[in-house]
């Protein structure tokens, strides 16, 4: 049995290990007494913003229960690519960590498993299927017969939940932790959770007696912007070339083709852009990804199997062209931005075709209905923000449970409606015209049309379609020529996400009346829109300050003397990470790199107490930092 006593490791061991190991003065948020709990014997489920630092909230516990004979702490972890990153990292601080996967050779996993059972391993990460195949839990019986498991760490804990953005079955097969090894604590850890996908997780890992920790999902160095779409590359184009020309960013499409396209578009306006998704050679893959975190300046344009796990923390802006699924997908994946607390965008552009695209596969789902449903309300949680003319973080937070500001009327002054505050018009007038048009056609021939020739009659275009089937006869012909395509397509899309408007996928996107079409008909239910600001993406008119240009960017202000420093160390790194085979910022954070600039350090005492250099570090590479600082 494991020992539990809560008294066994201080809080002076805990925060110890934070400096000696890590290099960090001190922890932030509630990451001590997520620390402590564990460090201590307790379960604890860990809700925390990506970029927050939740891989300390296990890496310092087990090295802390190692210290006191407790053995090896399991990491669970669904990518290759972060188990190598991580344990790379834990290298570079002294820490003995492994990883147990696919990319091992039989030899090679067999001396692992043998310095796992002699007591040489801190951390050993592996994925759920390995953790739950029948050998590894006999290796794990092995340990916990000799008290020589410390914990289990369940990292992404939100892919056991089918109401999660990114359900992994195999999570499911973890509760053999729970059921096999009692008195091993355990902490499952995700940076996106709802109240929904929160309970299931507690369900289905027995987490029910755990202490949970919630810090706050806000990410203030965050800019959220959302624009209808209308010629959507081009205004990613502008996006780009105006905000972030020469920064690292993000572009999430729908489909692979999508990818491949835009890829080429921003490679052929060029940026530095390389594809991602499912289609590609896993080869080719895996050099895309290497690529992205070893190199500055790549812009990655991938599907949604890009992503999770990456740490790479000088991620300036994530686009989506595409809408995702729900506010969960959303902000794991604008989280991957700025994750070094420097300000970066989170940009996205929508339309009606979005709305219609989601609906029907949501309709068309194998899933039962009470599943269904529940999909449906949070598309139209991320439908309502993407439509909201109020501050989006506030709609974001809320949606997370959490209350920013002191009422409707806050304002973050770092989101596009904040900034520049969206006029707003009454559209109820449109949709009843609209609502009206489909009830008639339907009426006159028993046919059902798509959106774009319900708005021609509605308009009074006399196109050939509208006049081969006799709709210039309809009562509503021209009834709303006033209106613009792009205001009664931002009605369309309101209805639709309202439910007042069905789409049948199966009759070629046609529009149905619903149940909920009559409140509107009638005029019992208001429909109020925001002016369409489907302009570029950007109101700004000028570059930002560097963007573009030949001028080192530093995360903290230097004088001329520092920008020198910081560019010099900033090459030494990238050879330092090239012969390591590790993405440069494990070696030294900018941040890191940006403070040592500035101190210009003479001596091993100058470099003491820098944030980010553990002990280690300081052995390693504390001679050859002081050697570039005085070429610099």
């Amino acid at each position: 049995m494991i020992a539990t006593d809560i008294s066994a490791i201080s809080s002076e061991t805990c925060q110890g290990i934070l400096q000696e190991v890590f290099g960090y003065p001190q922890f932030r948020g509630p990451q001590q007494a997520i620390v402590e709990h564990v460090a201590n014997g307790g379960d604890a489920l860990v809700l925390m913003p990506t970029g927050g630092g939740k891989s300390l909230c296990y890496q310092i516990p087990a090295i802390a229960r190692q210290r006191a004979g407790l053995g090896v702490a399991l990491v669970i972890s669904p990518l290759i690519a972060l188990m190598h990153d991580q344990v790379g990292a834990l290298h570079e601080a002294g820490v003995s960590a492994e990883f147990l996967n696919s990319t091992l050779s039989g030899e090679e996993a067999y001396q692992i498993e043998q310095r796992l059972l002699r007591g040489d391993i801190t951390c050993l990460y592996a994925a759920p299927e390995r953790v739950t195949n029948p050998r590894f839990l006999a290796l794990l019986d092995s340990l916990y017969e000799r008290n020589q498991l410390s914990l289990f760490a369940i990292d992404e804990a939100h892919c056991v939940s089918q109401w999660g953005h990114d359900f992994r079955p195999e999570y499911r097969a973890l509760t053999v932790l729970h059921e096999r090894y009692a008195g091993v604590p355990r902490v499952a850890l995700t940076a996106t959770a709802d109240d929904l996908t929160r309970a299931d997780i507690v369900e289905r890992l027995q987490l029910q007696d755990a202490q949970a920790f919630v810090s706050s999902f806000d990410r203030p160095n965050i800019r959220y912007t959302i624009v209808e779409k209308r010629e959507a590359v081009q205004q990613l184009l502008r996006f780009i070339e105006r905000e972030h020309e020469g920064d690292a960013g993000i572009v999430y499409c729908q489909s692979r083709k999508k990818v491949e396209g835009v890829a080429q578009t921003l490679v052929n306006a060029g940026i530095r852009a390389l594809p991602y998704h499912a289609g590609l050679d896993s080869r080719v893959r895996q050099d895309h990804q290497n690529r992205f975190l070893r190199e500055e300046g790549v812009v990655m344009v991938a599907t949604i199997a890009f992503g999770m796990g990456i740490d790479k923390p000088d991620v300036r802006f994530v686009a989506h062209l595409d809408m995702p699924k729900n506010i969960e997908g959303y902000y794991q994946e604008t989280g991957r931005a700025g994750r070094d607390g420097l300000p970066a965008y989170a940009w996205m552009g929508y339309g009606l075709q979005d709305v219609v695209n989601q609906r029907r596969m949501i309709d068309e789902s194998p899933a039962g209905e009470e599943f269904k449903q529940a999909l449906r309300g949070k598309l139209d949680a991320l439908l309502g923000l993407a439509e909201a003319t109020d501050c989006r973080r506030v709609r974001l937070l809320a949606y997370f449970g959490e209350q920013l500001g002191d009422g409707p009327t806050y304002r973050c002054q770092n989101c596009d409606n904040c900034l520049n505050p969206p006029d707003i018009w009454d559209g109820t007038d449109a949709a009843r015209k609209l609502l009206s048009t489909i009830y008639r056609i339907q009426q006159s021939s028993g046919m059902s049309f798509g959106a774009g020739h319900v708005m021609d009659i509605v308009r009074g275009k006399t196109t050939e379609k509208v006049t081969q089937h006799g709709h210039t006869a309809l009562s509503t012909f021209g009834l709303g020529a006033d209106f613009s395509e792009i205001q009664l397509r931002g009605v369309l899309r309101q209805l639709i996400a309202m439910g007042a408007v069905a789409v049948d996928a199966e009759a070629f996107n046609t529009l149905k009346l619903t149940e909920q079409s009559r409140a509107v008909l009638r005029g019992e239910v208001p429909v109020q829109l925001r002016e369409s600001v489907s302009a570029p993406a950007s109101r700004s008119k000028t570059k930002r300050p560097g963007a573009g240009s030949a001028v080192v960017k530093a995360p903290i202000a230097l004088d001329g003397e520092g920008l020198v420093r910081y560019a010099a160390l900033k090459a030494w790194r990238a050879e330092v990470a090239r012969e390591h085979n590790l993405p440069a910022y494990v070696i030294f954070h900018d941040a890191t790199l940006a403070a040592i600039a500035k101190r210009a350090p003479q001596t091993l005492d100058d470099l003491q107490g820098i944030s980010g250099i553990g002990a280690k570090k300081l052995e390693a590479y504390a001679q050859e930092v002081l050697r570039v600082v005085n070429l610099g």
